[in-house]
């Protein structure tokens, strides 16, 4: 049995025993009288957890611009093509009858007769092609050829920043008993009843 309940035990007797005197009209013999403590509590500080923390990513995307570059579109090249001769005409005078006594009809004062006529030699112009230049076979050299080509490059790339957050704590009072309270029995001494 624990001290408490023997205290408890003890005060009720002694009060059961008291309260017959009484009623029997006998005299006390001992008193009690019953003592209170109250339970103590005291103030206790924690930190509380108010927030967990983490990471921030701030996340810039790549930067594209445009670049104009002349770039080679055709390599230097070699290649042959054909001249045409070169004619010119020349004009020779060439005898085109050689004349002399021929026969033809004739109409003479009313009347047809075949006469003998005396014709002079005729001449003509007559044209002719005369190569100046023969054809020929020329090597010509073109040049490489180039042009502005607009390109999409990168101007910055993308880039990540991570900022840790810390943790957050506050703080906080809380009341915790460190004693019970109890009760108990405390002989007390009355005159001229419980002495």
């Amino acid at each position: 049995m624990t001290r408490k309940a023997s205290s408890f035990a003890i005060a009720g007797l002694t009060m059961l025993g008291t309260m017959s005197e009484t009623a029997a009209g006998g005299r006390a013999v001992e008193c009690y009288e019953p003592v209170n403590r109250p339970a103590v509590y005291d103030t206790v500080y924690e930190n509380v957890l108010v927030s967990p923390g983490g990471q921030v990513v701030d996340y810039d995307p790549p930067i594209y611009g445009t670049v104009e570059r002349v770039e080679q579109i055709a390599a230097p090249r070699v290649t042959y093509e054909v001249v045409p001769a070169i004619t010119r005409a020349v004009y020779h005078t060439v005898k085109v009858d050689d004349g002399g006594y021929a026969w033809e009809w004739r109409v003479i004062r009313g009347r047809k007769v075949l006469c003998k006529v005396w014709r002079k030699a005729r001449y003509a112009r007559v044209a002719e092609t005369v190569v100046v230049e023969p054809e020929r076979t020329r090597r010509v050299v073109l040049p490489a050829e180039y042009e502005s080509v607009a390109r999409e490059v990168l101007v910055r790339p993308e880039r990540r920043r991570i900022t840790e957050i810390a943790p957050s704590y506050r703080r906080v009072a809380r009341r915790v008993m460190v004693r019970e309270g109890s009760t108990s029995w405390r002989r007390v001494h009355v005159t001229r009843h419980c002495d």
